[in-house]
């Protein structure tokens, strides 16, 4: 069996490639040729060469392979323009879709994500609850699953829809803000912290998709892929505290002004190209619930996330510290 991982020099596209070659598939990676693949050079894979909106190499890659677990999308960049969103996530989703297509893959795995539910107003959030996208982000991921569910609806190809959790363990550096702040006494939780933090260890997440990949009954399904449980973000900070050994946040100030500093940055460092410092979707950890159901991906997978948050903490505070990106430990 032959897998196409796109995305596959990212995060969690390099754990799915490792998920994958441990289970005995043959992996073919779509990479460009400007990404860091030092760590792919390490493992047994065919590369593939080019970007997603190449259409030709889009083609190349897709051809001769069983599954395509689509990972690859522009994430939370604020620095770039609206459309370029809709390029790579929604344009370049077509494309891995027409290949796919053409080639005749048995399962085309989308990876869109647990964001086009916006704000959870009533958690935890199933398959079913209303799909309210706030940002570009996450209507271009919206668009890219709407349009793999029409090529399944509409030319039979057979699609997997996967919606994530934020996602977290060693390797990824999106969290170190956070655990950088807390060991440093300078995390300020805004708003109080009682808003509801779900995220999944990127092992699990990975298995979750290698699984929607494998089940028959998955065809023309959406799963959410999340934790066994979640918590509130203040809980979450004191556990991350605990872990480093040094004392929770203390500081709860509104969060209001950081809602209005975050779009001021917003409107000026856009234009410029410049990454601002804070952003609105940023400010979103500290007022929106994120809260999910897995009842679905356990009973109709056999999903079954095996590292608990405080392990998941913990492996990823130990990649933070051999990195060099974290002082040691303090022992209270």
């Amino acid at each position: 069996m032959k897998a196409l991982v796109t995305g596959a020099s990212g995060f969690t596209g390099g754990y799915m490639v490792k998920n994958l070659l441990e289970h005995g598939y043959n992996v073919r990676v779509l990479v460009r040729s400007e990404s860091n693949i030092e760590m792919l050079k390490s493992l047994p894979v065919e590369f593939a060469f080019g970007d997603l909106l190449n259409k030709d190499a889009v083609f190349d890659a897709v051809k001769g392979v069983d599954k395509v677990f689509h990972i690859a999308a522009l994430f939370r960049a604020a620095n770039v323009p609206n459309n370029v969103y809709w390029d790579v996530n929604v344009k370049g989703t077509e494309y891995m879709l027409q290949a796919s297509l053409e080639a005749g893959v048995q399962r085309f795995i989308h990876c869109s994500t647990c964001g086009v539910h916006g704000q959870i107003k009533n958690p935890p959030a199933a398959e079913d609850a209303p799909i309210e996208p706030e940002d570009v982000y996450q209507q271009t991921k919206y668009e890219g699953e709407k349009l793999a569910m029409r090529y399944y609806e509409e030319k039979g190809l057979p699609v997997t829809v996967v919606r994530p959790v934020g996602i977290y363990g060693p390797g990824d550096t999106r969290m170190l803000r956070m655990y950088k702040a807390v060991q440093n006494g300078k995390f300020i939780m805004f708003g109080g912290g009682r808003v509801l933090y779900h995220l999944t260890f990127v092992t699990d997440t990975v298995e979750g998709f290698r699984l929607a990949g494998e089940k028959e009954n998955a065809v023309g399904e959406t799963y959410i892929i999340a934790g066994q449980k979640y918590t509130t973000l203040m809980e979450f900070a004191k556990s991350i505290a605990e872990e480093l050994g040094v004392s929770p946040p203390r500081w709860k100030p509104p969060v209001w002004p950081l809602n209005i500093a975050a779009h001021v940055c917003e409107k000026i460092c856009v234009p410029l190209r410049i990454q601002p410092p804070i952003f609105p979707r940023r400010v979103h950890i500290f007022t929106h619930d994120r809260a999910f159901d897995i009842s679905k991906a356990q009973r109709e997978l056999g999903y079954k996330p095996l590292v608990n948050m405080k392990e998941g903490l913990h492996r990823t505070a130990e990649w933070y510290i051999e990195q060099g990106f974290l002082s040691e430990r303090r022992h209270r």
